[in-house]
C-alpha cells in the first residue's frame, strides 16, 4: 500500500475504540493526523503518533456543534494548509425499542451519526474541490445493513450513512474525491466488553469468522481506501464484519 505522507487526515471520535485504531493506523502510514474529539479526550492517542514518530495534533470537538466543525476545519487549514482525508467515525447510541424510544433519543444519533457527518463533509469539501483530490470516509455499521432489535435509530442513522454517501460521491467524483462507507460488525471495543458474557456468547454465535473484529480490522480497511490504491473506488459499502451480514 502506497504510503500517506505529506496527508492530512481529520478523524472524529478518534479518542478510543475505532476511532483511535484509525488515528494511530493513518499516523503509521505518514499522515498528519487531526485527532478531534469532545474535550481533550485525544490527547492520548496523539502522544501515541508521536512517541513511535508520527505527526498528529489533537483538536476539542464536538460534531454536532456545526460552527464549531467550521472552526475546526479552518484552523487546520491554517496551520497544515489542506485537508485530505475526512473519517466521519464519531458516533453514539440510545437504545430502547421503538415504541419506547423518546424523541430527545432518536433526535440525539441522528444529529451525531448522520447531520454531522453531513456537516463535516461540508466543511472539508471546498477544499477538496479546490484540490481536486480528497477522500471521505464515513463509519458505517452491520446494523445500517441488517437491522438490530432496539436500535432502530441507530440503524437509520448508518443506513441514512450509507445513502448520504451514494450521492456524494456521484456529485464530487469528477473531482477525484471519493467517498465510501466502512460498516464494521460487531468489534472488540469498550461498549462489546461492557456487555455480558452471555451477549458476547450470542453475537459470537452469529459471526461466521468465529471472533469479534478489532479496531484494526477496521483501521486497515480506512488506510485502504485513503490509499491511491483505492483512487477508482468511490460510492461503496466496504463490509468488515466476519461474515455476519452477507
Amino acid at each position: 500500500m502506497s504510503s500517506l505522507d505529506g496527508r492530512v487526515a481529520l478523524v472524529t471520535g478518534a479518542s478510543r475504540g475505532i476511532g483511535r485504531a484509525v488515528a494511530l493506523r493513518l499516523g503509521a502510514a505518514g499522515a498528519t493526523v487531526v485527532a478531534a474529539a469532545r474535550g481533550d479526550h485525544a490527547d492520548k492517542v496523539v502522544g501515541e503518533i508521536q512517541a513511535v514518530g508520527g505527526t498528529a495534533l489533537s483538536v476539542s470537538l464536538d460534531v454536532t456543534e456545526r460552527a464549531r466543525v467550521d472552526e475546526v476545519v479552518a484552523g487546520v487549514m491554517s496551520e497544515l494548509g489542506r485537508v485530505d482525508i475526512l473519517v466521519n467515525n464519531a458516533g453514539i447510541t440510545r437504545d430502547q425499542l421503538a415504541m419506547r424510544m423518546s424523541p430527545e433519543d432518536w433526535d440525539a444519533v441522528m444529529a451525531t451519526n448522520l447531520t454531522a457527518a453531513f456537516g463535516c463533509a461540508r466543511s472539508v469539501l471546498r477544499q477538496m474541490l479546490k484540490q481536486r483530490s480528497g477522500r471521505i470516509i464515513n463509519i458505517g455499521s452491520v446494523v445500517g445493513q441488517m437491522g438490530n432489535a432496539g436500535q432502530s435509530n441507530y440503524a437509520a442513522s448508518k443506513a441514512g450513512l450509507e445513502g448520504f454517501t451514494r450521492a456524494l460521491a456521484r456529485e464530487v467524483a469528477s473531482r477525484k474525491i471519493t467517498v465510501n462507507v466502512v460498516a464494521p460488525g460487531m468489534i472488540d471495543t469498550d461498549m462489546t466488553a461492557a456487555l455480558g458474557e452471555a451477549a458476547r456468547e450470542g453475537m459470537l454465535s452469529q459471526i461466521p469468522a468465529g471472533r469479534l473484529g478489532t479496531g484494526d480490522d477496521v483501521a486497515h480497511a480506512v488506510c485502504f481506501l485513503a490509499s491511491d490504491e483505492a483512487a477508482y473506488i468511490t460510492g461503496q459499502v466496504l463490509a468488515v464484519n466476519g461474515g455476519m451480514y452477507m
